[in-house]
């Protein structure tokens, strides 16, 4: 048996170990394969639980809620209110742990409500490599992260994924639209706007991997290795660039280093 399936072997393990369960869902890879583990082992007492707040773009919220359905599961929506955290607004370094603590606390209240005292998260292994303060705030409010402790990784998630058929296989990694604001500029509700209109010009235009990083009145483009050489053709810079400017921004560059997972932690210091 491969590692990826026996690793998969012991995260169901682990699952059959709760009574009920609340899976801290956004419709991705990670969170997905997890839900899809939970169903399959406690099958009604899983309950998947989607955060709604204008941090995270409608689209992702209606393909999460898609996604559940097709899963068979129970779906809770509901909002953190995360504009209303003068912590997380001021959008320091530590940026993240206030949204996790936040979005935690509110959802074990909603799913203790139904009886549900056990809440889980997607975070795999390659997670722990990153600078991510939001996985304190989950380890400190008792946050179950089962993929971590079966030793999975995101390639052998990918690989188990598209092994059970899960739609969202191949599917970027996607965070939330904060993440695109520099440390230090507040966040506002017309920079999330523009953000998530920005970014879904290029997913209509059919760009897979990229991040619209928000820099005031300039929209900073990261496109991956195989979408920037689909960019640079008159047509299709003219496109992306009416398209963006429609989404507020005055000016559009792209970042010919390309698309990178927690570029903007660049220049951190131990926080």
């Amino acid at each position: 048996m491969k590692s990826s399936a026996l690793k998969y072997e012991s995260l169901l393990t682990r699952l059959k170990l709760y009574d009920s369960l609340a899976v801290a869902f956004s419709g991705g890879v990670d969170s997905t394969l997890l839900l899809k583990a939970a169903v399959d082992t406690l099958g009604e007492n899983v309950v998947a639980v989607t955060s709604v707040s204008p941090v995270h773009a409608r689209r992702e919220i209606e393909a999460a809620k898609a996604c559940a359905a097709t899963l068979g599961v129970r779906h809770i929506l509901y909002d953190p209110g995360m504009m209303e955290d003068k912590d997380f607004l001021e959008n320091t370094p530590r940026r993240c742990y206030f949204c996790k603590r936040r979005m935690f606390m509110r959802m074990s209240n909603e799913v203790r409500a139904l009886g549900v005292s056990n809440v889980v998260h997607g975070v795999n292994c390659d997670d722990l490599g990153d600078y991510r303060p939001g996985l304190k705030a989950a380890e400190e409010l008792g946050i179950g992260a089962p993929m971590v402790d079966a030793g999975l990784f995101k390639a052998e998630i990918r690989e188990l994924a598209e092994e059970l058929g899960l739609s969202v296989a191949r599917k970027p990694a996607m965070s939330c639209l904060a993440t695109r604001i520099p440390y230090g500029e507040p966040i506002t509700r017309e920079a999330l706007a523009m953000v998530e209109a920005a970014e879904a010009t290029l997913d209509d235009l059919g760009f897979q991997q990229f991040r619209v990083r928000h820099h005031g009145d300039v929209a900073r483009i990261e496109f991956s290795r195989e979408d920037l050489a689909r960019l640079f053709t008159e047509s299709m810079m003219a496109q992306v660039v009416s398209g963006v400017r429609r989404a507020g921004y005055l000016h559009v560059a792209a970042d010919l280093e390309g698309y990178g997972q927690g570029r903007m932690n660049r220049g951190l210091e131990d926080v």
